[in-house]
C-alpha cells in the first residue's frame, strides 16, 4: 500500500514575528502491506516557515497498515416498498438512509505500543486539527506515529467526512475570524500575543481559519458520544485525546466506556460532577460555566483511568478578563479544577497542567499545532510514561 503524502520543513522565526520562509523537503515514507515495505519518494510541497520552536523529529515514517472507516451511526428505513422504477422521487418509500457516524483515519506503525491514541476534535474543526499544523509541520498524528503509537483520528457526525445525517440542517456563513482570533488566544485582533507560539506568516493564519468547518445538521452529545464509543468497541482499549468542544463529550464517553483506558484533554470548557456535589457556577462578564451533575456511580468511572487537563497561556487564572473571548478561559480553568479536586476527592488520579507553569510558554488554545508542539507533545509522553501506558 502506497501513501503519497507532503511534508514542509519551514525554517525559524522569532517570537516577536521575524521574516519567514518557505521550506521545501523531499521526504520517503514506508508503508508496509503482507509483511512487505514499500519506499516511495514523495513530491516536494511548498509551505509556511514553522516558527521559533522546535522541528519534528525528523526522518521517514514507517505505518505497517492504514486505512479508514465509519463507526457508529444510525438507519433510517421510510415506511412502504420500494419500487425500482420510481426513482429519485419524493416519498421515498421502502428506502434506507444511513447516517450520524463518525469518520476515522487509522496509522498504524510496526511494533505499535500496547494502547492506541484516538484524537478527538473540537467545536468547528474536524481531524484537520491533528495533522499537519498551519505552518506545515508534523501536528500529532505524525509526531506520535514517529514514537511508536498507533493513531486514530475522528471527523465526529456531522463534521467534515462524516457530514451525513438522518435529520435536516442549514449552515449557513458567518463572519467570526477576528473574535476566534482574540477567543483561541492568538493575540487581540489585529496584535499578537507577545512570544505566541504561532507563526506570523500571513499564510498560516489562512491555513488556520480554513480548517474551521460547520456542522451540517445539529448534532448533540449523545449522537456523538455514541459514535466514539462505538469506536472503542471495535477497536479496544485506547487513550482518548480530546480538544475544547470535545471534552465535555469525552467524559461521557470515558464514563460510558471501559476501553478507554486514560483521557488527556486540551483546554476543555466543560465538566460533570456527582449529584449533589455540584460547585457554584462560576460567572463572569462572558456567561456561566456551570458543571453538570450526572450519579455518583456514573461519575466513579471517571476515577478508574489517569486523567490529565491541558491548558495554554495568555489565560486570565484569578479575574474575569474584558475581553469576552478570554473570560471564557477564566471559568474554565477555574471549574477544571473543581472538576479534578471532585474526582481526586473520590479516589481518581486527575491533574491540571498549565503549560507556563513547566516552562512552556506562549500556547493558544490549540497547543498541539502551536510551534511548540514537541514540547508539549513531550509533556504528554512524560504523562504516559508515568501512568505506564506507553508499553509496547
Amino acid at each position: 500500500m502506497n501513501d503519497r503524502r507532503s511534508k514542509t520543513k519551514g525554517t525559524a522565526e522569532s517570537n516577536q514575528g521575524a521574516a519567514s520562509s518557505v521550506g521545501v523537503e523531499r521526504r520517503k515514507i514506508l508503508v508496509g502491506m503482507g509483511g512487505l515495505a514499500a519506499s516511495v519518494s514523495i513530491a516536494p510541497f511548498v509551505g509556511t516557515a514553522a516558527g521559533a520552536a522546535e522541528q519534528s523529529e525528523q526522518g521517514a515514517i514507517t505505518l505497517k497498515t492504514q486505512g479508514s472507516f465509519a463507526v457508529g451511526g444510525t438507519v433510517v428505513t421510510t415506511p412502504g416498498t420500494f419500487d425500482p422504477f420510481a426513482g429519485l422521487i419524493s416519498p421515498p418509500a421502502g428506502q434506507t438512509l444511513h447516517g450520524d457516524h463518525a469518520y476515522v483515519q487509522y496509522q498504524i506503525p510496526p511494533d505499535a505500543r500496547e494502547l492506541p491514541l484516538v484524537m478527538w476534535h473540537g467545536g468547528g474543526q474536524f481531524s484537520k486539527t491533528w495533522e499537519s499544523t498551519p505552518d506545515g509541520r508534523d501536528g500529532y498524528q505524525s509526531i506520535f506515529i514517529r514514537r511508536g503509537f498507533s493513531t486514530y483520528i475522528i471527523d465526529q457526525p456531522a463534521r467534515g467526512r462524516a457530514g451525513k445525517r438522518t435529520v435536516g440542517g442549514t449552515i449557513t456563513a458567518a463572519a467570526i475570524e477576528q473574535s476566534l482570533f482574540i477567543i483561541f488566544r492568538l493575540g487581540i485582533w489585529p496584535n499578537f500575543f507577545p512570544g505566541v507560539q504561532f507563526s506570523r506568516d500571513p499564510a498560516a493564519l489562512d491555513q488556520y481559519w480554513r480548517q474551521v468547518t460547520p456542522d451540517t445538521a445539529p448534532t448533540g452529545s449523545d449522537v456523538t458520544v455514541a459514535a466514539v464509543v462505538a469506536l472503542f468497541n471495535k477497536i479496544g482499549s485506547g487513550i482518548l485525546l480530546t480538544h475544547s468542544a470535545s471534552g465535555g463529550p469525552g467524559w461521557l464517553t470515558a464514563m460510558a466506556s471501559d476501553n478507554v483506558k486514560a483521557v488527556i484533554s486540551y483546554e476543555p470548557v466543560q465538566f460533570y460532577f456527582p449529584e449533589g456535589e455540584v460547585p457554584a457556577p462560576i460567572v463572569s462578564p462572558r456567561g456561566t460555566n456551570a458543571g453538570v451533575p450526572v450519579s455518583l456511580t456514573t461519575f466513579m468511572e471517571l476515577t478508574k483511568k489517569p486523567i490529565q487537563i491541558v491548558y495554554g497561556d495568555n489565560i486570565p487564572r484569578t479575574a474575569p478578563s474584558p475581553y469576552p473571548g478570554l473570560d471564557l478561559w477564566y471559568g474554565a480553568t477555574n471549574m477544571a479544577n473543581n472538576f479534578v479536586e471532585a474526582i481526586n476527592r473520590h479516589g481518581g488520579d486527575a491533574q491540571v497542567l498549565h503549560l507556563p507553569d513547566v516552562g512552556i510558554r506562549g500556547n493558544t488554545h490549540f497547543p498541539f499545532s502551536d510551534l511548540n508542539n514537541v514540547a508539549v507533545a513531550d509533556e504528554l509522553s512524560k504523562f504516559l510514561s508515568a501512568k505506564q501506558l506507553d508499553r509496547r
